[in-house]
């Protein structure tokens, strides 16, 4: 029969591991994936304009890296979503070489291999300026990474810029 204090020793260390499972941000999960998202430029500079003749939605962008060090990885059916379910799907194929990276800018413009650029042939914006959350998703539909995102404890600088995983 357990004692008081080994009952008190056990509800202790029951609360303590309770604390620790409840603790972490759901976007603090480390998924399998050698492509990561290395950092976003949620908020373009200036005043936001979405038109496709001279706004600036081509400046806002999510920079995709592939972390692994022998893998290529084709981005082919990757896609790319927000909170509110704006997505973007990679539809040609764009292979990542290990430390190669690309960036998914907005607006209207041509993809290079070479210049590591994917537009995404759209003028509107995909992040929020204040908070969201960026899905990463691999072309067999499980999760790449994600990240959730607020201006005020996820930008100190306040310059629309943030960086993940180095």
């Amino acid at each position: 029969m357990p004692t008081r204090i080994s009952r008190a020793l056990l509800a202790s260390a029951a609360a303590g591991m309770l604390a620790v499972l409840t603790a972490a941000p759901a976007q603090a999960t480390e998924y399998s994936s050698a492509l990561k998202v290395k950092g976003v430029q949620y908020d373009a500079p200036g005043p936001d304009s979405n038109r496709c003749s001279g706004g600036n939605t081509k400046d806002e962008f999510l920079t995709i890296k592939n972390y692994s060090r022998t893998a290529t990885v084709n981005l082919k059916g990757y896609v790319v979503k927000d909170a509110a379910g704006n997505k973007f799907t990679f539809s040609a194929s764009h292979k990542l070489e290990p430390g190669d990276y690309v960036k998914l800018r907005g607006g209207r413009g041509t993809d290079s291999d070479a210049g590591n650029v994917v537009y995404r042939q759209n003028c509107n914006f995909i992040w929020n300026n204040d908070k969201d959350t960026i899905y990463l998703i691999k072309s067999n539909g499980s999760r790449a990474d994600v990240h959730s995102y607020t201006k005020r404890a996820n930008d100190a600088d306040g310059n629309g810029y943030i960086n993940y995983h180095g």
